[in-house]
């Protein structure tokens, strides 16, 4: 019944611990059909298997039909009604789809109506991520965690690891093997508060230069290379340049882990920078190739061997190529090494352990990125209204940053980050106490309540008026010791926007 699915995500977004919400995924896995596997698994991870189906925001939570008494859905019912509603296209497309979706919600319960829009508009976040669901799978399957994260990094396709792992087993996943032109999950760094704790960590360590780019990874077999992104989406054709730097290497076979970036004369651009100019066919020269990792060569797979000998070998193949960094178990040159990078213009420095084999999945302590740490004090003009374990709380803060000139805030974004339940508690009375109107799921509230928030940065924006947006933001205390009008002013946010002009290209 589509009933325990979202009954099992109810419980998984009610408790915060790990092994709780193994335990619920597990137990209903085993109680599925092999068909259902990849329908549930894909919708517990927050994406059905459809993926984007044409349908808006408005269109899910503008159907106001009634919620039935008792639950009577299947999870093949719903499937079918997706693939129905992705299916429609065309002239009349838009009430089509609007019917499909009343269908559906018509024989859904109040809980089941909820999960259906919240699926289909990418909020459904209860904590079902990738690498508890792979464990989750490995328990459900009776098969070592360990070999079930391999076959999701190896296969990229989650739905379709845990199909094997429920009708084949440990044999099944074992059979998955890596393969050239099928993306691997990428390996991922967790955060240390400092290089001298990262590099402590470890016998030995690789420091390298952390870009803002887009993380890619390039496949070449003779003559043809392909280019995927971190979500193993394949952008190929706007990298020109990257695939003409690859054809270059003397091999013939290889598997590379990088980042694209764009540079210009002054430096490097950011992340939003450097996908405007792809977005808007930037010139090959545009975008630079920078490669920090090599798993395959040849026919030999590099996935077991350790990060020294893979560095060492792409040195060898990619010397002008690969991110700058040193093996070091020198606190004091790795410091040198995240001087450079940000004196170069980069966000920081990635301190890897030297002995670590290349695996994806949860971020592990193998990887850990080192960041300076920026914070400013913000206003907060709004609220969003919770869900899962949030439900009934008031989460997601609306931030604005004070305008000198009229007095007034300018909203620079949302954060939900850093946020424990006690000072959800709090902030929701808070909040409460100074609403002055209601729009949707959102409370605005009077502009008085100052709150520190951390950043990595910022970008341009055109959604947010002040013309900036924070980027991974994350609340880290309340200031009650500031008035609003003591608030850093929008000036300090968009003075981190490179100062340099956009080229020609870019689409901003």
């Amino acid at each position: 019944m589509f009933a325990d699915v979202v009954e099992a995500s109810r419980l998984v977004a009610d408790t915060s611990a790990r092994s709780r919400k193994i335990a619920t995924l597990a137990e209903l896995l085993r109680t599925l059909e092999s068909d259902e596997v990849p329908i549930v698994v894909g919708w517990l991870s927050g994406v059905p298997r459809q993926g984007r189906i044409g349908i808006g925001y408005a269109s899910v939570y503008g159907s106001d039909v009634p919620a039935a008494d008792a639950p009577s859905l299947s999870v093949l019912e719903v499937d079918r009604a997706i693939d129905e509603i992705e299916a429609s296209t065309g002239s009349g497309s838009v009430t089509r789809r609007r019917q499909l979706l009343d269908g559906v919600l018509s024989r859904a319960t109040a809980a089941e109506a909820d999960f259906v829009r919240r699926l289909l508009t990418g909020q459904l976040r209860q904590g079902a991520l990738a690498g508890l669901m792979a464990d989750a799978v490995a328990k459900a399957a009776g098969v070592p965690a360990e070999i079930a994260r391999r076959a999701l990094m190896l296969s990229g396709e989650l739905p379709q690891m845990a199909e094997v792992a429920m009708t084949e087993g440990e044999t099944g996943l074992k059979a998955i093997g890596f393969q050239i032109f099928r993306p691997i999950l990428p390996m991922l760094a967790s955060t240390s508060a400092s290089v001298a704790e990262a590099v402590s960590g470890f016998e030995h360590a690789s420091v390298e230069w952390k870009l803002d780019g887009i993380r890619i990874q390039i496949h070449r077999r003779e003559n043809e290379v392909r280019v995927y992104t971190r979500n193993l989406n394949e952008i190929t054709a706007t990298l020109p340049g990257i695939v003409a730097a690859v054809l270059r290497l003397p091999v013939t076979q290889a598997v590379l882990d990088g980042e694209a970036l764009w540079m210009s004369d002054e430096g490097p651009g950011s992340f939003q920078h450097t996908v405007s100019q792809i977005d808007s066919d930037a010139p090959p020269e545009g975008i630079v190739t920078f490669l920090f990792d090599l798993l395959h060569v040849d026919g030999e797979d590099l996935l077991d061997a350790p990060l020294r000998e893979r560095a060492g070998r792409l040195a060898s193949i990619a010397p002008e190529l690969k991110i700058p960094g040193v093996l070091t178990t020198d606190p004091a040159e790795a410091e040198r090494v995240l001087k450079a990078s940000l004196q170069a213009g980069h966000e920081g420095v990635v301190v890897k352990d030297a002995s670590s084999v290349y695996a994806a999945g949860r971020r592990g302590k193998a990887w850990r990125k080192v960041k300076p740490v920026r914070t400013y004090d913000l206003v907060v003009l709004g609220a969003e209204w919770g869900h899962g374990r949030r439900r009934g709380w008031l989460s997601n803060l609306h931030l604005g940053a004070r305008d000198p000139a009229t007095g007034a805030f300018v909203m620079v974004g949302k954060c939900f980050k850093g946020l424990t339940d006690e000072l959800l508690r709090w902030q929701t009375d808070a909040l409460l106490a100074r609403e002055t109107e209601r729009r949707g799921i959102a409370v605005l509230v009077r502009p008085e309540l100052v709150v520190e928030i951390a950043l990595d940065g910022v970008q341009s924006s055109t959604r947010y008026p002040g013309g900036v947006a924070l980027r991974f933001a994350r609340v880290k205390r309340y200031r009650p010791d500031k008035r609003a009008d003591e608030a850093d002013v929008i000036a300090d946010l968009r003075a981190l926007l490179p100062s340099r002009p956009l080229s020609e290209g870019s689409s901003e």
